[in-house]
């Protein structure tokens, strides 16, 4: 049979097993009226999993600034910003369920201007949050019509930095799509180099590992051939091997190409991302003036 997720076997993963992970599950279930996927992967480690759903529970369904059904939204904008299909699917029918129009999820363009606006602080959290500025703040807050207040922001963004990272869990441990999600949706990140379309779920853990493990198998490759250069070339010193093993990290798989918009990105994720090809950046090199960086209390 096949399991919440392409990686781990599902034997393993506690269903009607140990008392304390069937307890974080039906914590999970009461909390939610289900028990998707992630939880069942994360009843593995029932600490974890409880603390992650009183969380859970604390940003979308407790007393909050933020309408239910635009919590959801903001969850589908971080999710999509990692081309995570899993979160996006999910959270889309969490936002019908709880009002939301249907109109909005024809993409970003169909929401209003004041979730619009959160576009630009989004994108920086997700690949570059050192470039995050007080004027950022500032204009989220400016008085008007689509102006946010304080405490709607604190909340959005406790939101996006969230959900942020839960597309890394759902990544990281392979999570397959749910009985009701699309099965065209994909819970792999997009393969930097590949012309294809994304697994399908019958197929994710198969080619879409695959496919991984060729892109890491190359940067070894290439890895090696850099050492064998160095033992050839007299004079190198190790910064300048440092440099050549960064160009070569970049160009393989750890940043993704520009040409995100091409037939392998699912239509429900393309149409919430605005500036799709803003992505990650080196942070800082050697021998370079670090960036500011943004700092608060």
């Amino acid at each position: 049979a096949r399991g919440p997720s392409a990686f781990i076997p599902l034997g393993e993963i506690p269903q009607e097993g140990g008392e304390s992970s069937l307890h974080q599950l039906l914590e999970a279930f009461v909390s939610a009226g289900r028990v998707d996927h992630v939880a069942m992967v994360m009843g593995l480690h029932p600490q974890y999993l409880s603390s992650f759903w009183k969380t859970q529970c604390l940003l979308l369904r407790m007393d909050g600034p933020l309408p239910y059904h635009k919590r959801h939204y903001i969850a589908i904008m971080a999710a999509a910003r990692h081309r995570c299909s899993y979160l996006v699917g999910l959270h889309m029918r969490e936002f019908l369920q709880t009002g939301g129009s249907p109109a909005w999820l024809q993409g970003l363009h169909c929401a209003p201007q004041k979730l619009r606006n959160l576009n630009e602080i989004n994108k920086l959290l997700a690949h570059r949050p050192w470039l995050v500025t007080k004027e950022h703040i500032e204009a989220l807050l400016r008085p008007g019509q689509d102006s946010w207040s304080l405490a709607e922001l604190v909340q959005a963004l406790v939101l996006l930095t969230h959900y942020h990272s839960l597309a890394s869990f759902v990544f990281g441990c392979g999570i397959r799509p749910e009985g009701e999600q699309d099965v065209g949706s994909s819970c792999w990140a997009p393969s930097p180099h590949s012309n294809s379309s994304p697994a399908s779920g019958d197929s994710v853990g198969g080619s879409g590992g695959t496919d991984a493990m060729q892109e890491v198998e190359v940067l070894m490759e290439r890895m090696k051939l850099l050492q064998e250069n160095q033992l050839e070339e007299d004079g190198v010193t190790q910064e300048e091997m440092a440099t050549r093993f960064e160009l070569e990290k970049t160009e393989s798989l750890l940043v993704p190409s520009s040409d995100v918009l091409d037939p392998s990105l699912q239509s429900n994720i393309r149409c919430f991302l605005e500036d799709p090809e803003f992505g990650y950046k080196d942070f800082t090199r050697r021998g370079e003036q670090a960036p500011p960086t943004f700092r608060a209390q």
